[in-house]
């Protein structure tokens, strides 16, 4: 119904920056919120930042607040994360998830049971 495509990860130093891409195709109008998780070796998926298809409001782990950006273009069905001043701890496989269920709850968008659709997955890895 609703396939995900992620790109744009990749090795960077510390400090530096890169940009995620999520390209959504199938049944897009039934997309209401996106998300970016991340999955770093041995750890459970954790939540990065959402974004609700619509009005645009954002939510963001604490970790990320400052450095990263999640932002949406309807025109191209796509979503963004641009990440900066990366850090070795923002290594990990990173996840584009959409839900066509949001409730319009505000602490929902960080919860993993939200999104029934997912991506396969990049990798990001910030060397020290």
């Amino acid at each position: 119904q609703v396939q995900l495509e992620e790109s744009g990860g990749g090795l960077v130093q510390g400090g530096g920056s890169l940009r995620l891409s999520c390209v959504v195709s199938g049944r897009t109008y039934s997309s209401s919120a996106m998300a970016w998780f991340r999955q770093a070796p041995g750890k459970e998926r954790e939540f990065v930042a959402a974004i609700t298809w619509s009005i645009g409001d954002t939510s963001y782990t604490e970790s990320v607040k400052g450095r990263f950006t999640i932002s949406r273009d309807n025109a191209e069905n796509t979503v963004y994360l641009q990440m900066d001043s990366l850090k070795p701890e923002d290594t990990a496989v990173y996840y584009c998830a959409a839900t066509h269920r949001y409730s319009g709850s505000y602490w929902t968008l960080s919860q993993l049971y939200t999104y029934e659709y997912w991506g396969q997955g990049t990798q990001v890895t910030v060397s020290s």
